[in-house]
């Protein structure tokens, strides 16, 4: 399962506001496919890469708000990157290992046991508007015709 590529540091890009020692758990429903349950917790050991899962988050959150006739009530939805440790063993994503990606270039991997929040990471890279406009119209096509396939 762990391998050199799998050495941290380690981060999550999510919207929840989580608190160093919270865990992530699996057992959630997917935002690309609310259909099915997440049998594991994904992360990256890549800080950007987890800031764009956040961006990601945001966008699929506001989405999902729009469609419920309003924003949801209470704080706005904010991208967060946290930086985390594994409790347990863990592997390549392979929803992106080799499937799209040769190799594990984006450092992206999952867990079946929680990670652990350890630091609400701040410096990550933003995605400029037009970024953000196309991964709107990527999620838009992705999510649109039923969501792409999930490795559970």
């Amino acid at each position: 399962m762990s391998d050199v590529r799998g050495e941290g540091p380690f981060f999550h890009g999510t919207t929840a506001a989580l608190v160093v020692g919270d865990l992530l758990t699996p057992g959630f429903r997917s935002r690309y496919r609310p259909e099915v349950v997440m049998r594991h917790v994904y992360f990256t050991a890549l800080v950007d890469g987890a800031g764009l899962a956040a961006e990601l988050a945001v966008l699929l959150a506001t989405r999902d708000a729009a469609a419920a006739d309003g924003p949801s009530a209470g704080e706005p939805v904010l991208p967060r990157v946290y930086r985390v440790e594994p409790t347990g063993p863990f592997e390549d994503d392979p929803n992106l290992t080799d499937k799209k990606f040769p190799g594990n270039p984006t450092r992206s991997f999952r867990s079946a046991d929680p990670v652990r929040i350890v630091a609400e990471v701040t410096d990550w890279t933003r995605l400029t508007p037009e970024a953000l406009q196309l991964w709107r119209e990527r999620l838009a096509v992705l999510t649109g015709n039923g969501g792409g396939e999930i490795i559970n």
